[in-house]
């Protein structure tokens, strides 16, 4: 008996954007969004930025635990002589640049890693060595902040700053963007700012670089799908639009007219809210505390104006629980240390890339590609298929 193929399946229940949807297990990290916590391993992240450095952060993602001064030392040798770039590629990188008529760092940045995984012959995670992938990723996590500053200042016309090998990560990127020596202030803010921003869950991007890696390609093609999702406003691609909303509503007390006018035009008030909290994000606590302790005007009427917009969605919005997120305040803190706007969501990449490059190598130890079903709600199919009339086919 041949089986009944006109019968109906069963409807999938699809949640809106997969949420709560189990798709792997991991032992990176994780969120609590009802508490308002998030972990990297046995760690609480806000501890971790609070007291320990971008490198022991990093050490922790690659390794499952925290180093000893001797194995930070370590990891900074390593990263420092992965930093140097090839020849080929630093003469690409003025091309790159200088391409499109706006500065697009992260298409930039994709572009130049494509590059530089083709030249460095980075092989498919599938049947690839665990040595060979770490040494990749490491690779990838290295040299991304050196060709983000690069790709910035050739396309300002501003001299490149050459990378410096012995520098801890945070203090090599303010210098290589601002090209000055940093405030200490500004190097601990920054510093704490990419702890904090290492791995946040199953995110977009996240989820993205997974999904690529899991069919086995090349490390550098994962990174690559995972900056193209990251870079969307309503990603990783949000902290100078944050700003920006500050620019437009000018002072406090403005805030709640400038609020209506957002709820009332249905458009997305940038920094606040987030797909996973219920509660204050905890990014955003930490951040504005750091803002703080470095002063200024810019960081009061933040302060100011988180109040007032929280306040004002509450009650236009009094089903839902929108509060200040990451975002809001990393523009803060990153116009305070001298980072221009542009260069707002690549700071967050150079912290992300080492989250995203850990989830890869865990997925590669997978064997079992990503795979997920969708719920067909087209026409139903017509049987059978009318004819075309082209004689000349048969």
């Amino acid at each position: 008996m041949t089986a009944d193929t006109t019968a109906t399946a069963a409807p999938l229940t699809v949640p809106a954007g997969l949420a709560g949807v189990l798709v792997a297990e991991t032992a990176i990290g994780d969120v609590r969004g009802t508490e308002g916590f998030y972990h990297y391993g046995p760690y609480s992240a806000i501890e971790l930025a609070q007291r320990r450095t971008f490198e022991d952060a990093w050490f922790l993602m690659r390794t499952g635990r925290l180093p000893s001064a001797a194995e930070r030392t370590g990891l900074l040798e390593q990263v420092g002589r992965f930093r140097e770039l090839p020849p080929a590629l630093t003469a690409l990188l003025p091309a790159i640049a200088k391409a499109g008529n706006d500065f697009h760092p992260l298409a930039a940045l994709r572009t130049a890693l494509s590059f530089l995984g083709a030249h460095d012959d980075v092989p498919p995670l599938w049947g690839s060595p665990p040595a060979d992938r770490a040494a990749a990723a490491l690779r990838v996590c290295a040299v991304t902040p050196v060709l983000l500053a690069r790709l910035y200042r050739l396309r300002n016309d501003l001299p490149v700053v050459e990378p410096e090998p012995d520098l801890p990560t945070a203090d090599y990127w303010l210098r290589a963007v601002t090209g000055a020596v940093p405030d200490p202030d500004h190097l601990r803010a920054i510093d704490a700012y990419l702890v904090s921003t290492i791995d946040h869950g199953f995110n977009a991007s996240t989820f993205t670089a997974r999904t690529v890696a899991s069919s086995g390609a090349d490390l550098v093609s994962a990174v690559c799908g995972a900056i193209g999702t990251f870079s969307g406003p309503l990603h990783g691609g949000a902290p100078d639009r944050a700003l920006d909303g500050l620019d437009e509503i000018g002072s406090p007390d403005r805030t709640r007219d400038w609020v209506r006018a957002k709820v009332s035009a249905g458009e997305r008030i940038m920094g606040f809210g987030h797909a996973v909290y219920r509660t204050a994000d905890p990014r955003a606590v930490l951040l504005r505390e750091i803002g703080r302790s470095l002063g200024g005007e810019l960081i009061e009427f933040a302060v100011d104006v988180e109040k007032e917009v929280v306040a004002g969605l509450a009650e236009l919005k009094p089903d839902r629980e929108l509060y200040a997120n990451v975002e809001f305040y990393a523009g803060v803190v990153m116009q305070q240390c001298g980072i221009p706007r542009s260069m707002f969501t690549p700071t967050f990449t150079v912290s992300r890339m080492v989250g995203w490059c850990a989830h890869i190598l865990e997925q590669a130890a997978d064997r079992k590609i990503i795979r997920p079903s969708a719920a067909y709600v087209g026409e139903p199919p017509k049987r059978p298929v009318p004819a075309s009339g082209m004689s000349h086919l048969r």
